[in-house]
């Protein structure tokens, strides 16, 4: 017989005991989701390419309680990523979180190839090898905790085009292949979510809508063009995806694979 779980019956948000691999763990939106995993129960190895950030934001979680570990390196050098793999020999990692993205703005026109390939480099191979090196910690926390989890941070831009009317120039204009590679990293997880959800690793992406970093806030103009897209009328706030986050990190979503969590306030529905 099957055990019968009430919702209520467990902390099912709980992620107590778990240890959470999160990449562009000082970012504009790394740094809350970072805290909301830690607030979770979460151990967290905060990942980034800044020892200074990630030893501030460290601080920050230890004088909260919270625990956290620092592991510094470039998820895009293959070389680094097996260094890290061989620290992690045999620990089990329950939950990682794809977050890290490097790129800079422009359009089809005024974008270079190097753009295109750095962008590449980080949001989509990157994941692909530091996910495929890190499957013996994944399966070693099945093992340990009956299953683990993959959260990919793709973009409402994976799905739809920007509005181009909105940026003033081409040099702000959100670039087409942040688009292309947030599109990739959507397909790429469901694929995932086929190979391996039969091991009970679990494979989905959070795609966020508006959250502009402090200095695009800055700009009313572009702020307001922003709120009238949206049918909430306001921006997202980066704390407001620590929600998506834990539910898609624990076992309130255990049959939850392949999907694509909006968080963009209603802008794709239009």
């Amino acid at each position: 017989m099957e055990m019968i779980m009430v919702l209520g019956s467990l902390n099912l948000f709980s992620l107590k005991f778990k240890r959470a691999l999160i990449t562009g763990a000082t970012g504009h939106l790394g740094t809350d989701m970072s805290q909301a995993l830690a607030e979770a129960g979460a151990t967290v190895i905060l990942n980034g390419r800044n020892k200074d950030n990630l030893l501030k934001l460290h601080n920050k979680l230890k004088n909260n309680g919270l625990v956290s570990e620092i592991s510094c390196f470039d998820i895009t050098k293959a070389t680094e990523i097996i260094e890290f793999c061989n620290k992690e020999h045999e620990k089990p990692i329950d939950i990682i979180v794809n977050n890290a993205y490097h790129g800079g703005a422009g359009t089809i026109e005024y974008s270079s190839l190097a753009q295109f390939r750095e962008s590449y480099e980080t949001g989509i191979v990157a994941v692909q090898n530091l996910v495929q090196s890190l499957l013996p910690n994944l399966r070693h926390a099945v093992v340990l905790h009956g299953g683990a989890s993959v959260i990919n941070i793709a973009s409402m831009y994976g799905m739809v085009s920007p509005d181009l009317s909105i940026y003033d120039n081409p040099e702000v204009s959100n670039p087409p292949f942040y688009g292309a590679v947030k599109a990739a990293l959507i397909q790429w997880t469901r694929y995932a979510a086929c190979e391996f959800g039969k091991e009970k690793i679990r494979f989905n992406t959070i795609s966020p809508g508006p959250f502009p970093n402090n200095s695009a806030i800055k700009n009313t103009k572009f702020i307001q063009k922003l709120t009238n897209k949206v049918p909430m009328k306001r921006i997202g706030k980066p704390y407001e995806l620590g929600g998506p986050l834990v539910f898609l990190a624990s076992e309130a979503s255990s049959f939850v694979n392949g999907a694509n969590i909006v968080v963009d306030g209603g802008w794709t529905i239009k």
